[in-house]
């Protein structure tokens, strides 16, 4: 009742403004069915490829967020780059001001070097370059640090991405926007709750509102609800980008946070709202889309994110020593050269193991294999890949740091029967590449299988159920999608390995709607 009375309430003191007030701007949807809360990323995905740059946008696309916050700025003669500084040193490997390069001068830089090797080549974007990128595949929030109203509006229109878009400046330009685009482009700028609501409702007549997280409330929430008007939580920086601050500005109603946390916040958001998953997911190589594979930034993250199973490599050094290495050489994760078995254990965990990957790991180095268990935190499995490692070893390691109830080994079937031999507690999974090779693989009393993805079935994980073998696969490479996700789940898998983890996280909201 009171719900009720107090939406009534503020109907009755929004009729005047209702009346003069525009219909609810209607946004295309990248993800279908939409959900109720949208993810919108701070400058694309900024720790995993330069900001702004034509791959964080589209690492966002696939994680399926639902928008890509970037950044305007006019050149010398005109032209709008996506660029968040008023300078290019920061981001590229030029000087000097954005406003008094040419488009042709800043097409000259290099804009990814200066975050990894990988990315050498990436130049800035235009707008024009940036709407198509996105166009149906993720919208765009436009921070406005400088533009022209007039040729904004016509590339919009011109890419015809109305519905994909939303500018964020002043009351003053999105007045003049609106005028320009016969309101078919949308605005939106900041509120304050000391702001005369009414007035603003009149004067800026916005498709969306902008409110810092700390003056978020529900009672704001459900009046510009009621005017049809979206709100964006801002929830940037290390104060408000937190699974408390998310809660609560989910709690009072917003439709959309601006984050630098996509993953974190996505798989906050999910388990709220799907406490038991249906499959459990392992993390390969750890985080690895986040963070370089094989490293304690990639296996702390993905116990951040509450993977159920955190996989690595283990390789041993010349010394004897045990490191995460997927490869049998360093030469493609780190700055060294040689394999794995030719080095000691400090010339190899001396090797930067981050710097290929992005300019936040450049301290990041190889792991021990120790280092890599103690990283786990005290929830999620770890997944064994014994790539070279005595069995001995292995099982010593388990124990140490009391994994028994939280570990699986993959390894060959003649591996893991040396490892029963010596624990029968140790949880096996060797691979299973046929289905007609279960019966020889299952002689050998696995915890369960490392099944290749093409051979998997409910036939097949039906009868592995019944031999009491837990059933694992990787959807690696090219059966990295949602359908093939969702089509294991309802065969009753039970963990998926991939590199893609909010992929699967999509396909278990689906499968739960179901």
């Amino acid at each position: 009742m009171f719900i009720r009375i107090g939406t009534m309430f503020w109907l009755l003191l929004l009729v005047p403004v209702l009346a003069n007030a525009q219909v609810q701007f209607r946004f295309f949807e990248p993800v279908t069915p939409p959900r109720s809360v949208q993810v919108m990323v701070h400058r694309g995905m900024a720790t995993v490829a330069p900001e702004n740059s034509a791959a964080a946008i589209e690492h966002c696309a696939r994680d399926f967020c639902e928008w890509v916050e970037l950044d305007l700025r006019l050149s010398r003669d005109g032209q709008h780059v996506v660029i968040h500084n008023a300078t290019v040193d920061a981001t590229t490997d030029g000087t000097g001001r954005v406003s008094e390069l040419t488009w042709e001068e800043l097409q000259q830089l290099d804009a990814g070097s200066w975050f990894a090797r990988r990315f050498a080549e990436t130049r800035l974007l235009s707008l024009s370059q940036g709407l198509a990128i996105a166009k149906g595949k993720v919208n765009l929030y436009l921070d406005c640090k400088e533009i022209d109203p007039e040729r904004l509006v016509k590339e919009i229109l011109a890419a015809e991405m109305q519905q994909q878009v939303i500018v964020y400046t002043t009351p003053a330009l999105l007045t003049r926007i609106r005028e320009l685009s016969h309101g078919t482009v949308a605005g939106m700028t900041k509120y304050r709750p000391t702001m005369p609501f009414e007035n603003f409702i009149r004067e800026v007549a916005p498709a969306a509102v902008e409110i810092d997280a700390d003056e978020v409330s529900a009672e704001l929430c459900q009046k510009f609800h009621i005017a049809g008007i979206k709100v964006q939580a801002k929830v940037l920086g290390p104060k408000w980008d937190t699974p408390e601050v998310w809660g609560n500005v989910i709690d009072a109603g917003v439709d959309w946070l601006q984050t630098d946390d996509p993953a974190g916040l996505r798989f906050f958001d999910v388990r709220r709202r799907i406490p038991r998953f249906p499959v459990k997911i392992a993390f390969h190589r750890g985080a690895s889309r986040y963070a370089p594979e094989n490293t304690l930034p990639a296996i702390r993250e993905g116990a951040r994110l509450g993977a159920d199973f955190i996989e690595i490599d283990i390789r041993t050094t010349q010394d004897g020593h045990e490191v995460l290495m997927h490869d049998g050489s360093v030469n493609r994760t780190t700055a060294g050269r040689g394999g794995v078995r030719e080095l000691t254990l400090a010339e190899v965990t001396a090797l930067s193991a981050g710097t290929w990957f992005g300019k936040p790991f450049r301290e990041t180095r190889v792991p021990t294999f120790n280092e890599g268990l103690m990283a786990l935190g005290d929830r999620s499995s770890v997944y064994l890949d014994a790539k070279e490692i005595l069995p001995e070893r292995l099982i010593a390691s388990i124990h140490k740091h009391h994994l028994e109830d939280r570990h699986v080994v993959y390894q060959s079937v003649e591996y893991c029967q040396r490892l029963k031999q010596q624990d029968p507690q140790v949880r096996t999974i060797p691979p299973l590449k046929r289905f007609a090779d279960l019966p020889v693989v299952a002689a050998s009393k696995p915890y369960g299988v490392d099944a290749a993805w093409l051979i998997l079935s409910a036939e097949m994980i039906a009868e592995c159920h019944r031999r009491e073998i837990q059933v694992f696969s990787d959807a690696l490479g090219p059966f990295e999608t949602v359908e093939n996700y969702r089509k294991a789940i309802k065969w009753g898998i039970d963990c998926i390995q991939t590199d893609h983890p909010l992929g699967v996280l999509r396909a278990i909201e689906l499968s739960v709607q179901e």
